[in-house]
């Protein structure tokens, strides 16, 4: 079910009781605006309830009044006026009450879950699932008011929990079903029929409870969230004048009223999350572990909740078993120095004070008696009975005369007799403080600190093991909690190292595509547009090492480069596009695998001046398209269905070669007819030296002579000598396409395998079709263009295939020929319509794109990628049916696919095209990238080429377009000798 639209917050507000935590709660509000959890827009406070726990009325009427205050300023008022409520969406969060399992609060305890679909990865806090709730869930469709939420409860809300808001005015409570069993400990309400709240009951009785059963007998539990309309809102503002309730306000404080005090506790909840563990590290059933970095062996037994520990206190756990424990290392600040202390108590113990007292599960008569501690230690002698509580008895040392403490210092009460009573003595000489003296000096802000560290330290583990086990996980969110957090150096240092041992070039490409994403980041928007030329110079010196296979050499260098561009955006950007290239080197390396599979057998060679000619079929994807792209191809694996077809009854693309006696290379790119050609030709090596910049011209013809080893541009000899002795003389070619540039059709590898078939044969030499196909591979790996296989496969076998690649190198390519009905061919044909948009597509763009985003395993584009290959076998399926519907079905997904793959491959003067054309036709898809070219159709009737013109001429503004027959071609690469110069 799709999200829906997130609440546009005017104003949220975290409440919490201590001073010194405001501005530590106030950054972690601001971190969760950088990580798009709350609109760039939205007022964030985070505001004291100053010494007023009254609960959370009095905390909302002070929270309410912090609000309506800013909302005035900024509006533009000198008083606070509630004017400024009728256009805000106002959310309140209390922190609530101390909670003895997280110096920081329930708001955030940590939990066990992950939001892979979060733009930036971070530790999923109680804050962050009620936020999301909020937002997405309970606020959407609710008029301007005030929402307040508790966030001393984990919460699960359903996508839609379909809340009516017509014409509503008043306060709303959100109750949640729950057996009558689960609300003895919890809060429920009493409704009438019709849903109106009569009474509350806080841990009522069970006749209390039964009053509040629904007919299905579960009752509506408080959840602690509430909302008031604007109207509500403003009668609530009104109070913040009148005693009593003018003490719960800072205002009414500061004007010297007398607060209202109450002390509550909430008891125990447990999470596992956010650990580094090394070595074996045993839990027992029910046991809870956070916020700690360990080393075993360590074995901790069932009903445990172990935090805050890292490596220096691993030793403390060796040779231990705990059980029904709660272990927890704090950062304190006594006297304005930071400090640690640890905390022990039991699972099963009592916080509550009037109550029969237990520490570590036993009573205390128990414990006094075990461990040699008398009463005295812990209480003062003028403390009443009821007052000797857990709350009130100094247990934990937080500063002892001579060394640093450590867990020891609470875990020797387990086995007192163990050292003598020395553990006993060093406790007593310990300064030591109650559980409420100790909240006072919890340092939060080093807490949050620590858990971030340790965050970032686990994170770095992470990459390397989803790097190197080639994990389909996303590094994006880390990478951007990394660059905001201030902190990349670490992740680009791990990168570069996996990057460096990497035995596998696909591993280290996408460690490079990882750094080229930080930099990216790091540039926050600025300095231009990721994709762009990467052949500065000073880059040239560690590409070198790559291109040598030297890869550390490489990775190293590319880090000294690296650290002179990090001054500003825009050098950041260009150094973000020198990694792509980088990464490319290693993706051109991997892709060279496919030469394993190219040989040629030799063949008596022609006479000088006898042509060659090579002619071919366009191609046409029907499914699969992308997932041939290296390195999805060698990765995830390629399945393509494509045909190879003719245009308006012609094979449009060729190249013809011929041996001359003159030792140099003759070019002519263009029509066919010699006259409108371009020429060029190349007298020496030097004449070469472009072949790997693809807009030189004849760039591609270049490097068809350097792949078909009839010139070695490395060679101490010169272009004619190599000519003169391997040949007895040079070469012409001459390559042609009657289809326009950027056509979607496949024609630059199409071509390149014709030129090469010509080239070979013209030096004696047969190569098959497989082998064409892997050249072409190989070809274009030295061009630079770096394309997949899917184009050759299509314009050179002949028919309706399927083209795979195993996810392995090296890289080779297997095809099948799909045998269709008797009769389907022509029908097909019949059908089958080409519309040339007047669109000139930018596939290399679009290809960058899509490489940067597998590399970064966008979680849509990888489950997108595994849907293009299975897609094609449902296509394939199609085909053997002889099934025009169902073909259509997989033209319409195969654009939807397309379109998930390369955002902006859609240009709207096409989508006009295709919803003019939508009543018309099965299915429909631009050709290859998209971008612009031909869009193939599927038409519902036979031979709709006039009807369709005439259908399209209606429609003004679509430029200049061109509706063409295309049928099916069962030739495939054809290859002529010719007789002499004068047949051609």
């Amino acid at each position: 079910m799709e999200q829906p639209k997130g609440v546009d917050w005017t104003v949220i507000i975290l409440t919490c009781q201590y001073k010194d935590s405001v501005q530590v709660f106030q950054r972690e509000l601001e971190l969760r605006q950088k990580r798009e959890q709350i609109p760039p827009r939205t007022l964030l406070l985070a505001v004291e309830d100053p010494e007023t726990r009254v609960g959370s009325g009095g905390a909302t009427l002070n929270a309410l009044l912090v609000a309506a205050e800013h909302l005035s300023a900024r509006a533009g008022f000198t008083v606070v006026t509630s004017d400024v409520l009728h256009s805000a969406w106002i959310l309140i969060l209390h922190m609530g009450r101390d909670f003895p399992f997280d110096d920081c609060g329930r708001a955030f305890t940590c939990l066990p879950v992950e939001n892979p679909q979060a733009p930036v990865e971070a530790v999923v806090c109680n804050l962050d699932c009620l936020l999301d709730i909020m937002s997405h869930r309970l606020g959407p469709g609710s008029p301007p008011g005030v929402w307040v939420c508790s966030t001393d409860m984990l919460l699960s809300v359903p996508p839609n929990p379909g809340i009516s808001w017509d014409g509503f005015r008043g306060a709303r409570v959100i109750a949640l079903p729950g057996s009558t069993v689960y609300a003895q400990n919890h809060g429920v309400y009493l409704t009438d029929s019709q849903g109106f709240v009569l009474d509350i009951y806080y841990q009522g009785t069970e006749a209390e409870i039964q009053r509040c059963a629904r007919p299905d007998g579960r009752v509506p539990l408080v959840s602690g969230v509430a909302f008031f309309s604007v109207e509500t809102a403003e009668h609530l503002l009104a109070t913040h004048v009148s005693p009593p309730l003018d003490a719960c306000t800072y205002m009414g404080l500061d004007s010297g009223a007398r607060p209202v005090q109450e002390l509550q506790l909430l008891g125990a909840g447990s999470s596992v999350v956010s650990c580094l563990l090394e070595g074996p590290v045993q839990l027992g059933p029910g046991s809870v572990l956070q916020h700690c970095h360990l080393r075993g062996p360590i074995q901790i037994g069932a009903g445990c909740f172990v935090s805050g520990l890292d490596m220096a206190q691993s030793e403390a756990l060796h040779g231990l078993e705990l059980h029904d424990l709660v272990l927890r290392g704090h950062h304190v600040r006594l006297h304005g120095t930071p400090s640690r202390a640890f905390t022990l108590v039991g699972r099963l113990d009592s916080w509550e004070r009037q109550r029969t007292g237990t520490y570590l599960n036993m009573s205390w008569s128990e414990f006094f008696q075990k461990t040699g501690i008398q009463d005295w230690d812990l209480w003062d002698p003028d403390t009443p009975p009821a007052e000797r509580c857990l709350l009130s008895a100094r247990l934990f040392p937080v500063l002892h005369p001579s060394r640093a403490l450590g867990p020891r210092d609470m875990l020797w009460m387990l086995d007192p007799l163990e050292n003598g009573g020395e553990a006993l003595r060093a406790w007593r000489a310990s300064w030591r403080l109650s559980w409420e003296q100790l909240q006072p000096c919890l340092d939060r802000a080093a807490t949050l600190a620590s858990r971030r560290d340790l965050f970032f330290r686990q994170a770095l583990r992470k990459a390397r093991h989803v790097l190197e086990a080639r994990q389909d996980l996303s590094l994006r969110p880390l990478i951007q909690a990394a660059v905001h957090e201030g902190c990349p150096g670490p992740l680009l240092a791990t990168l570069d190292q996996v990057a460096a041992d990497a035995g596998d070039p696909g591993v280290a490409a996408r460690a490079l595509a990882c750094v080229a994403d930080v930099l990216g980041c790091m540039a926050e928007g600025q300095g231009g547009l990721r994709s762009g030329p990467a052949a500065n110079p000073e880059w040239m010196r560690p590409f070198s090492y790559l291109e040598c296979g030297d890869l550390a050499g490489g990775v190293e260098a590319l880090a000294q480069e690296r650290d002179k561009w990090l001054s500003r955006p825009a050098l950041l950007v260009r150094a973000a596009r020198h990694y792509e290239g980088a990464g490319q080197i290693l993706i051109r390396q991997a892709v060279m695998s496919a030469q394993h599979f190219v040989s040629t057998e030799p063949v008596e060679l022609p006479a000088p001046g006898q042509w060659v000619v090579a002619e071919c079929p366009a191609r046409v994807d029907f499914s699969g398209g992308w997932s041939d792209t290296p390195p999805l191809a060698y990765e995830l694996g390629g399945a393509v269905l494509g045909l190879a077809v003719r245009v308006d009854g012609r094979r449009p693309i060729g190249a013809r070669a011929r041996r001359i006696l003159e030792p140099e290379l003759w070019l002519a790119l263009g029509p066919q007819q010699d006259q409108m050609a371009m020429k060029i030709v190349c007298r020496s090596l030097d004449d070469l030296q472009d072949y790997c910049q693809p807009h030189a011209p004849g760039a591609l013809l270049k490097v068809a002579f350097i792949c078909a080893g009839i010139v070695d541009v490395r060679s101490k000899l010169s272009l004619s000598e190599q000519l003169l002795r391997t040949f007895g003389g040079g070469f012409e070619l001459h390559t042609w396409s009657e289809l326009p540039h950027g056509s979607g059709l496949g024609t630059s590898s199409i071509l390149a395998g014709a030129a090469l078939a010509a080239l070979q044969r013209a030096a004696g030499r047969a190569v098959g079709t497989e082998a064409l196909i892997h050249a072409v591979l190989h070809l274009e790996q030295l061009l630079t263009t770096g394309g997949g296989w899917q184009d050759q496969v299509g314009g050179l076998i002949p028919g309706i295939k399927v083209g795979r690649s195993r996810a392995q190198l090296p890289l080779k390519v297997e095809v099948e020929e799909i045998t269709v009905p008797e009769g389907f061919v022509q029908k097909l044909n019949d059908h089958l319509l080409l519309v040339y948009t007047g669109k000139t597509r930018l596939a290399r763009n679009l290809l960058q794109d899509v490489l940067r985003s597998w590399y970064a395993r966008l979680p849509a584009v990888v489950q997108n990628a595994h849907s293009l290959v299975r897609q094609t076998e449902k296509c394939a399926e199609a085909f053997r049916q002889g099934s025009l519907p169902l073909l259509g079905q997989c033209l319409t997904s195969y654009w939807e696919q397309k379109k998930l793959m390369a955002p902006g491959c859609e240009p709207l003067a096409v989508r006009r095209m295709m919803d003019i054309l939508a009543p018309h036709v099965h299915g429909q898809s631009l050709a290859g990238a998209g971008g612009g070219g031909f869009l193939y159709l599927l038409t519902k009737e036979p031979q709709q080429k006039a009807a369709l013109e005439a259908v399209l001429a209606k429609t003004e503004g679509l430029g200049n377009y061109s509706v063409h027959l295309v049928e099916v071609d069962t030739q495939g690469l054809s290859l002529q000798l010719l007789k002499s110069e004068t047949s051609t």
